[in-house]
């Protein structure tokens, strides 16, 4: 479509002031848009910082430079810079009514600056800026409209739930062949086992299907780079397992890519992540390593660790007491009696991890050192164990660590008054 529009000078002063003032226009049309429309508003805050602000800056320049230059700004050109955001919006199904507001709302607000920023003799200029605007947000919904379209139309075609299924045969030990030939994709002799794990976190369910869908779409793509082809993956946002090929013994991504690997999703989705490893297992053992990742991972998460990689070497002795056994149960009966007085649970925990230092475990319950000596002879009181002998801090220590791997209905007795 083609509309004749009101001059504007390539010098006109409200470009050049737009243009010195950009980076924080571009933070205030980003939260007069996606920050200001449910159900987007109701997202962490900074959820849409990487990967729209950028976005949001790089189209504004170019089209202010494109009105110094006095020449149209190309609808193939805020294809470049719109395609990409709307694409990933339409993969984390953020509705489409939703992300046309949201756009609209940061027209509105670079609307707002303009006007602000202009003197009495800008005028013309103003509303031949307006004007400009107006067909900007004309090719911006039109490439936001096809992005949305495409991604619809691919986003749950056969091949991605035969590749699902297929993910899931393999974890269980079923027949994959068949699954494989429907996938498109070749069976490997072994795999590398990952399991993810990401700690809990409330969320509002306005935004808790935006955030889950955006975190598995974030972590397949980090897994396919990894893996340099399309990775098998089960993740629904806070759980899952995925298989990346492997070759020999040993092979498989190295424990540094996997440290980075849990980083950055921990900066991304903004929680600890927790990723355990088995490298290179043959196609027939996937179920027994699915599993032991399963709960390597799981109890890095409840152990309270950093975020990380873990495999067995760095969880050996806690996942070896974690076992079944009678040796187990009787461990986890230890804890028992602390489970009706909170104050001495929280208190072992500390002790537990500050070891001789008991000033700062008693900071870290906010009590006076001396209550938290009374505290920890009543927890020798109550199980019999003194945790101030080394003996007994280490038996309570791996009881501590059964206990949280297997809480058992114990923990729901009424708690008793000190």
């Amino acid at each position: 479509m083609s509309v004749a529009l009101p001059p504007l000078p390539g010098d006109a002063p409200i470009i050049a002031r737009l243009l010195r003032r950009l980076p924080d226009i571009a933070e205030r049309m980003l939260a007069a848009g996606l920050g200001a429309t449910p159900p987007a508003a109701d997202l962490p805050d900074g959820h849409f910082t990487d990967e729209v602000l950028p976005a949001i800056y790089a189209c504004g320049w170019a089209f202010l430079r494109a009105l110094e230059e006095q020449r149209p700004f190309t609808s193939a050109e805020v294809a470049e810079f719109v395609g990409p955001v709307a694409e990933r919006h339409a993969e984390d199904r953020i509705p489409l009514g939703v992300l046309m507001d949201a756009v609209h709302g940061s027209a509105q607000q670079i609307l707002r600056e303009v006007a602000a920023l202009a003197e009495p003799e800008d005028m013309d200029d103003l509303v031949a800026f307006g004007s400009r605007l107006l067909d900007l947000l004309r090719h911006i919904n039109i490439a936001v409209v096809e992005a949305y379209t495409e991604v619809e139309q691919s986003i749950y075609n056969a091949e991605r739930e035969a590749r699902r299924a297929l993910c899931s045969a393999l974890l269980r030990g079923q027949p994959a062949e068949e699954l494989a030939a429907r996938a498109d994709m070749a069976l490997e002799d072994r795999y590398t086992v990952l399991a993810t794990h990401i700690r809990p976190e409330g969320q509002p369910a306005a935004v808790a299907d935006l955030v889950t869908r955006r975190r598995i779409r974030i972590l397949q793509r980090a897994l396919d780079a990894m893996a340099g082809t399309t990775a098998l993956s089960t993740f629904d946002g806070s759980t899952g397992i995925a298989l990346l090929p492997a070759g020999g013994e040993g092979s498989g991504p190295e424990a540094a890519r996997l440290d980075r690997l849990a980083t950055e999703l921990a900066a991304q989705f903004g929680v600890d992540v927790f990723v355990a490893e088995r490298r290179a297992i043959a196609r027939e053992r996937l179920p027994d390593a699915v599993q032991e990742a399963t709960d390597l991972a799981e109890l890095a998460r409840l152990l309270g660790r950093p975020t990380g990689r873990y495999g067995l070497d760095e969880l050996l002795l806690e996942y070896q007491l974690t076992r079944p056994g009678p040796a187990r149960d009787r461990l986890s009966e230890r804890i028992f009696p602390l489970l009706r007085h909170p104050h001495l649970f929280e208190a072992l925990d500390a002790h537990l991890r500050h070891g001789s230092d008991r000033k700062a475990a008693a900071a870290e319950v906010h009590v006076h050192p001396n209550t938290f000596s009374y505290r920890l002879r009543r927890i020798a009181e109550l199980t019999g164990i003194d945790p101030s002998e080394p003996t007994g801090s280490r038996l309570l220590a791996a009881a501590l660590t059964v206990y949280r791997f297997y809480p058992t209905a114990e923990s729901a007795q009424p708690v008793e008054p000190e």
